[in-house]
């Protein structure tokens, strides 16, 4: 396995690929691997975009890797400081471009689950419920989800439950990265390390590859900014992502 293009590795700068030129781009709560993301675009690509956190920093010049993305120096250096209502209403107002909202289930249309696994009424888990992602993925131009577990019970035919639906434009987990087409998620590339067979395996719904290739190495940039953002693997480590089969 490269070092350098780790399941880490690969979440996290994929996920940073989605982000574009002068938009406005959003990470939420809970959401270590997209406020890496977010933080690496800032030193790897050569655009601006605005960077609204959920601590509330609005392009924050932070003085020190945060620890989590809830870590208040991610308002240091903020050129303004906004709510959790501020968040829903630029989204509801057409305002976001892009969303990182996490989800524990994805389906073959996109539609996500942070409710509850199993039975609604007797669940095995019971989840922390929609929160702002319910609001946030109908409404925001695309948003983006990832999954540090690629197997048959998070990439679902079927949702325990539906929680949110509407604005899903790719996913990213450890072996491939998704891409919304025809209200359909599509392969867009997989883990060269992988395969497309693996993540066939792997994925119980189906979807369409005809376009898909392995995903292009990371850039020396990308590398380097991501290994200022975590030069002791601390993030990798509470990550725990595994790249080949688990139980699916």
């Amino acid at each position: 396995m490269s070092e350098s293009w780790s399941p880490f590795a690969y979440i996290v700068t994929n996920l940073a690929r989605f982000i574009r030129p002068h938009e406005v781009t959003f990470s939420g709560v809970n959401s270590s691997l997209p406020m890496l993301a977010c933080l690496l675009a800032r030193r790897a690509y050569d655009f601006d975009f605005t960077y609204i956190n959920v601590a509330g920093g609005v392009d924050p010049i932070p003085s020190s890797v945060p620890i989590s993305s809830s870590d208040p120096v991610l308002a240091e250096g903020s050129t303004a400081i906004f709510g959790n209502e501020d968040f829903y209403d630029l989204c509801t107002r057409g305002g976001m471009d892009l969303c990182f909202l996490g989800a524990a289930q994805v389906d073959g249309r996109g539609r996500t689950n942070v409710s509850a696994i199993g039975d609604w009424h007797h669940p095995k888990v019971r989840l922390p419920g929609g929160g702002g992602g319910a609001v946030m993925l109908p409404t925001a131009k695309r948003s983006v989800t990832w999954r540090t577990e690629h197997s048959r019970r998070t990439m679902v035919e079927t949702l325990d439950f539906v929680t949110a639906a509407g604005g899903m434009h790719g996913v990213v987990t450890p072996i491939a990265v998704f891409v919304k087409q025809n209200d359909r998620l599509a392969l867009a590339s997989w883990h060269p390390e992988s395969s497309l067979e693996e993540v066939r395996e792997r994925t119980a719904f189906d979807f369409e590859a005809g376009q898909a290739r392995p995903t292009e190495s990371p850039t020396q940039r990308e590398i380097e900014a991501l290994a200022a953002l975590d030069p002791e693997r601390r993030f990798e480590t509470d990550a725990a992502i595994v790249l080949r089969k688990e139980a699916v």
